[in-house]
């Protein structure tokens, strides 16, 4: 066969007759075909169109990074701009580090927060003995220096502690209760504290009180037959003209006549409340461990003192029955006896504080005009509030619920004696609960009632339990703050004469008040007894402030008269600034809710003891 053909357009037609080349050629053609008809995007056209030089030169404008190529200009800016972003993050971050942080400024306090920064300085200006350098009562200085050691019959030291009132006498009765009650306080509301500043402040005076009171016996013996209970007289019956506490009119700093000490060995009611003060104060103080064994252990030497003999501390014809009698011993054993449970976990103690006799001889099972009226003398309320705490927390069943489902019925039949509805008590015009029934010197139990008040409802929300009944009717928790907010409100200065009774608070309130310290200025002059009697009778203004004294309040017609002379209306008093202090920090504003752990902290897990079967059945 000829290997050259016609070709039709004039032409020979050469044939190849190698296949290999043919086969390779026509695979060639296949793939360039492939080629073409895949669309070529504008860098890959400028490949091809581009010359070797032009190629080589274009491809350096790019950066190949494996899974995607990318142009050089962009790559160099984003890794510039990520270098850049972390340098300003960093220079950030510095800053923040070591610039001061302003943090938000907190909404103003409450009224209540205001009022309580005020109360506890009251007590600031109460101390005895040297008084610390950041006291910040200008007009106070070191007094009762020699407190104790100067009476020959005594001769050991009793500097400290809290003058009580207007005068320069120290009565550990109402000065222990009070103590009791800001550790109550502190207790149930130690966020609160901290929150407004003024937990180390509240501490610092818990510690002044309970330092004094571990003075007045021999803390450190397990066994005593004593305890000192007064120290300063205020007797003027003789009218001898004796130089003493209530007849002379001086600075507590320039007293120089005698003070006596006065010492009992037999008062339960004394040593009870003492033990009380010592084992709250230990729960306060629980993180301390050596001072809170410390205190526990003076509770416990207290606590068997009280047990061992049964008397008042105040017998008829005494200076005590004069100015702080004590009714009974029985309240201050519940009131006691709860005290000393939560601070060591000891169930004996428990067994006490609910022995029905015991409630039975406190009082518990009927009313009477002052039923409900927690005091420096009846403690029955707050004891009944206190077990009540423990059921609804707890609820530690046989053998105590019995009597603890009494202290808690009755817990809520005062709560309803408190609400206007019902007519336990008398209100004046103004709104002010008659407590004492229209005796002088009101506030201090209106406060106390206040607290309970505020206190329960919040052991009630904790509880998620709503309300409680009076009779057939509920009374939602929200009532028993109303009526606290109310008689604080009062005291505050929402009363008839638009006073307010706390020194220092709001625009208007008593400047004459009953109180040596705050009458007398502070201009070197060394007053005798008599030489201070102008300053006492002077219609003068006091010309010290003392701040947050909460004085003795109006009358059973919301009057007042602002008279330093007339203490029924101008005196303050510690237990009556301690029950404040208490109801003023439950009413405040700045945390919610009571911390319901911390007065359990010695308690072990409670496993209810189930009760005995019963006996058996015969025909």
């Amino acid at each position: 066969m000829s290997m050259y053909g016609r070709d039709p357009w004039g032409g020979s037609l050469e044939i190849h007759a190698d296949s290999a080349t043919d086969d390779d050629r026509s695979r060639n053609m296949d793939l360039d075909r492939a080629a073409l008809s895949r669309q070529l995007n504008e860098t890959q056209q400028s490949w091809l169109l581009a010359g070797p030089g032009d190629k080589a030169k274009k491809k350096k404008k790019y950066v190949d990074l494996g899974c995607l190529i990318v142009s050089r200009k962009i790559f160099l800016w984003t890794v510039g701009l990520l270098l850049a972003c972390g340098l300003l993050a960093g220079l950030i971050t510095l800053i923040v580090k070591t610039v001061p942080r302003h943090r938000p400024h907190r909404p103003p306090p409450d009224n209540y927060t205001v009022a309580l920064h005020k109360a506890l300085m009251f007590f600031n200006a109460q101390r005895s003995g040297p008084i610390p350098k950041h006291n910040n009562v200008s007009w106070r200085g070191n007094s009762g220096m020699k407190d104790g050691v100067s009476d020959v019959g005594f001769h050991r030291n009793l500097v400290g502690g809290f003058y009580d009132a207007g005068d320069a006498i120290k009565f550990n009765f109402p000065m222990s209760f009070a103590m009791t009650m800001l550790s109550w306080s502190v207790i149930e509301y130690s966020a609160k504290y901290e929150a407004v500043g003024e937990l180390d402040h509240v501490k610092e005076i818990i510690k002044w009180g309970a330092d004094y009171i571990l003075k007045t016996f021999n803390s450190s013996a397990d066994i005593i037959d004593r305890v000192a209970s007064q120290v300063g007289s205020g007797n003027t019956a003789d009218g001898d003209g004796s130089p003493n506490d209530h007849y002379c009119w001086v600075r507590p700093e320039d007293i120089d006549y005698p003070r006596p000490v006065f010492e009992c060995s037999s008062c339960a009611d004394l040593a009870s409340e003492m033990a009380a003060a010592l084992a709250s104060a230990s729960i306060v103080f629980k993180d301390s461990e050596t001072y809170s064994k410390k205190l526990v252990h003076g509770a416990d030497t207290l606590w068997k003192f009280a047990r061992k003999q049964h008397g008042i501390y105040s017998p008829r014809g005494s200076e005590a029955s004069i100015f702080y009698n004590s009714s009974s011993f029985w309240d201050e054993y519940v009131w006691g006896g709860a005290w000393m449970y939560f601070a060591t976990g000891n169930s004996s103690y428990l067994s006490l504080a609910t022995h029905p006799t015991l409630a039975k001889h406190a009082g518990a099972f009927w009313g009477g005009p002052d039923y409900g009226v927690l005091s420096w003398d009846n403690k029955l309320a707050g004891a009944q509030v206190l077990l009540s705490r423990l059921r609804l927390f707890l609820s530690p069943g046989y053998p105590y619920e019995e009597i603890l489902k009494t202290f808690h019925n009755q817990t809520g039949l005062v709560m309803c004696s408190y609400l206007p509805m019902y007519s336990s008590f008398n209100r004046t015009k103004g709104g002010l609960i008659q407590l004492n029934h229209g005796r002088p010197q009101p506030l201090q139990y209106v406060v106390n009632a206040a607290f309970l008040a505020s206190v329960f409802s919040d052991y009630l929300d904790a509880s998620d339990i709503p309300g409680w009944y009076c009779g057939p009717d509920f009374y939602p928790t929200s009532v028993l703050r109303d009526f606290a907010k109310t008689q604080i409100d009062y005291i505050l200065g929402k009363n008839p004469e638009k006073m307010s009774y706390v020194v220092g608070y709001g625009p208007r309130y008593p400047k004459h008040v009953h109180h040596r310290g705050a009458s007398i200025p502070k201009n070197g002059v060394k007053y005798g007894c008599k030489g201070g009697w102008k300053w006492r009778d002077t219609p003068k203004a006091n010309p010290n402030t003392i701040i947050g004294a909460m004085v003795a309040g109006p009358d059973k017609h919301d009057g007042f008269k602002d008279v330093r002379s007339n203490y029924n209306y101008t005196e303050p008093t510690l237990a009556g600034n301690a029950g404040l202090v208490a109801a003023l920090i439950s009413l405040s504003g700045e945390a919610d809710g009571i911390d319901q752990n911390t007065i359990f902290s010695a308690i072990t897990p409670m496993f209810p003891t189930p009760p005995p079967p019963p006996a058996p059945w015969k025909p």
